[in-house]
């Protein structure tokens, strides 16, 4: 066999493959031989049939076998003489196999860009000194309050308001005949200014006073998410019933007796703080990797294999996909598309891609390695974070090899970043100072 290769770009290679005739006969005079012995057909003995008959009735089906496999056989066997990182899939355009001629293709794939030494010692980037302040511990523990509040009657006569909560009965008519789309509900309580109910709803309550009938006509638009509603004109008949209140309860060592791992207030103050303090770490760290990035990409340049930006797009489009779906919706529900968001997102996915080729390289020259004991140690933290037991993150990962790999290398590039974190000049800043600085970088940015 014979293979020439010819660089298209850094990151795109063509493969041209050119297999002997003699190579072509061998394989087709097996492939008949094993179909020989297993065919049968009216006329002749098992295992007797001749070979003219064979070609003639299943020439293409042992062609589409024969072919195939030379071309896996010949592409792995170039791939491991000439160590090709290739990444994505392979793209060919097989011919027609003929077995007096020798079988020529070609094969195109990316592969990964070879980067030289990255210079990343000494780089400055800025720490941002964030703090917890107690504004934010109040405002958790007022959320906490929100999800313990109850609700009760307003006994005064009075109208509605932003901020109440409303006893209603509704349907909705279309036409002037009931529609079975919007069928009457009775007993329904809803905050003002709040979904699923349209905005119209808000603004005809509020003012009005119990008992009191209402109608409310809503115009859905063309392009509503509701198939059943859009472009329709609804006459909704309204009884506004009552009006209720919520309730806060006080915010005290009462407020946490129904959650079993704290006793006092003061407890869940800690934990709050804690959980904050963390997230400040992550943001940190965060924006210092930021920083990071920034500066390296400044100092080099490379292709990005195609392969790597759609598998980074793919990732980011199936992550929104599923938040959209643990919230009961979707993409088009909320009015965007794959298509949409492949368009939006391409030069996010090609960055992260940059990123992780860079962190690769930085992998292989520092010659980054992951013991047995920060792996052990990273499993404990994901427990702790999920809530879980140790063993069962192991067992998870015991299950699926290809997933424990692919964790194994975010560690390792976690601990590439930390590296170039540890080699740089690291200077501590004030939040304010920090502003600052953003805005004067976007000042000349816009100048420029």
């Amino acid at each position: 066999m014979q293979v020439k290769i010819e660089d298209q770009s850094s990151i795109k290679k063509v493969l041209s493959f050119e297999i002997p005739k003699e190579t072509i006969s061998k394989e087709l005079d097996k492939a008949y031989a094993d179909l020989k012995k297993t065919v049968e057909i009216k006329g002749f003995r098992k295992g007797k049939v001749p070979r003219k008959v064979l070609e003639n009735r299943f020439a293409a089906d042992v062609h589409a076998e024969v072919a195939p496999r030379l071309i896996q056989e010949s592409f792995i066997e170039a791939v491991e003489n000439h160590k090709l990182d290739i990444v994505g899939g392979p793209q060919l355009d097989p011919p027609e196999l003929k077995p007096d001629a020798d079988y020529a293709f070609e094969i195109t794939v990316e592969v990964k860009p070879q980067l030289d030494d990255i210079d990343f010692q000494g780089l400055e980037i800025k720490k941002t000194l964030y703090e917890v302040s107690e504004a934010e511990i109040e405002s958790q523990i007022y959320m906490l309050q929100k999800t313990m509040a109850t609700k009760r009657k307003v006994e005064d006569a009075r109208p509605v308001k932003e901020g109440d909560f409303v006893l209603i009965d509704y349907e909705g008519f279309l036409n002037g005949e009931a529609f079975e789309h919007t069928p009457k509900v009775e007993n329904y309580v809803t905050a003002i200014n709040m979904a699923p109910l349209p905005k119209e709803f808000s603004e005809k309550l509020i003012g009005a006073i119990p008992v009191q009938d209402l109608d409310i006509e809503v115009v859905y638009a063309d392009d509503f998410h509701d198939e059943n509603l859009k472009g329709k004109t609804i006459e909704y008949k309204v009884t506004l019933k009552e009006i209720q209140e919520e309730v806060l309860p006080e915010a005290n060592d009462d407020l946490v007796k129904g959650l079993e791992q704290y006793k006092t207030l003061d407890e869940v103050k800690a934990a709050i703080r804690d959980n904050l303090e963390k997230g400040i770490a992550q943001r940190v760290k965060h924006e210092m990797s930021e920083q990071v990035f920034s500066q390296i990409l400044e100092k080099i340049d490379f292709e990005v294999p195609q392969a790597l930006v759609e598998g980074e797009l793919n990732g980011i489009i199936s992550e929104t996909e599923q938040a959209y779906s643990q919230n009961n919706t979707s993409l088009e529900e909320v009015g965007l598309s794959r298509e949409l968001m492949q368009e939006k997102y391409r030069y996010v996915a090609e960055k992260q891609a940059r990123r992780h080729l860079i962190l690769d390289k930085m992998i292989a020259q520092e010659k980054i390695e992951l013991s047995d004991e920060e792996l052990d140690a990273s499993f404990e933290e994901m427990a702790q974070a999920m809530s879980a037991t140790k063993d069962a993150i192991k067992n998870f990962f015991n299950l699926d090899q290809r997933q424990l790999e692919y964790y194994k290398h975010t560690q390792l590039e976690k601990k590439a970043i930390d590296l170039i974190i540890e080699k740089s000049s690291v200077i501590e800043v004030t939040p304010e100072d920090a502003q600052t600085a953003d805005a004067q970088t976007e000042e000349e940015g816009a100048e420029a």
